[in-house]
Order: structure tokens, then sequence, then C-alpha cells
């Protein structure tokens, strides 16, 4: 039972150690958001099931498309900002500010 509970925060701090270690990487900056947020979802679910609330199953069930829909709309920016500068850098996004 207790791998159970191990897994998402193990997978919390490998994405919390992504968005440390990768600071210049936009991609792999939204890859470690969305690990972050798997693992809480996952967390969430093993909760509902513990406790046998289906409720909390919906509510994970949310999430998930709402960040679905932030990384494919986080994607669509990135990809339209490397059309127009030719690269995808976080020194580059101070640009955006303006």
């Amino acid at each position: 039972m207790f791998f159970f509970y191990f897994f998402p925060f193990f997978l919390f701090f490998v994405g919390l150690a992504g968005i440390f270690l990768s600071r210049q990487h936009i991609i792999l900056l939204l890859i470690a958001l969305e690990i972050m947020l798997l693992s809480v979802n996952l967390l969430i679910v093993l909760g509902a099931i513990f406790f046998d609330h289906f409720s909390a199953q919906i509510y994970s069930f949310f999430i998930l498309n709402i960040a679905a829909s932030e990384s494919a709309i986080g994607l669509a920016i990135l990809i339209i900002y490397y059309r127009l500068k030719g690269g995808i850098s976080v020194n580059l996004l101070t640009l955006l500010k303006s």
C-alpha cells in the first residue's frame, strides 16, 4: 500500500526537479508541469479509491481536461513564436512583455 502513495510523490518531485534543472528549455518546462499535474491527479484518484468517493474521480477527470487544454494552448503559442522569431528560449520570451 505504501508504494501506491510513494509513486505520485516521486513523480511530483521528478517534475519539480525538471522545472528547476531545465529553466532554459520551455518545452521541458511544460513537460515537467504536466508530470506534476498527473502526479497530483494520481494521488487524488488513489485517495478517492481509498475513501470510496466517486466525485473525486470526476474532479480528477476535469483537472486532466484542463491540463490537456493548457498544454495544447501553450504549445500552439510556442509554435507561433518559433515561426516568428526562429528560436525558442526563455531569455527571448522577455520580448513578449512589451
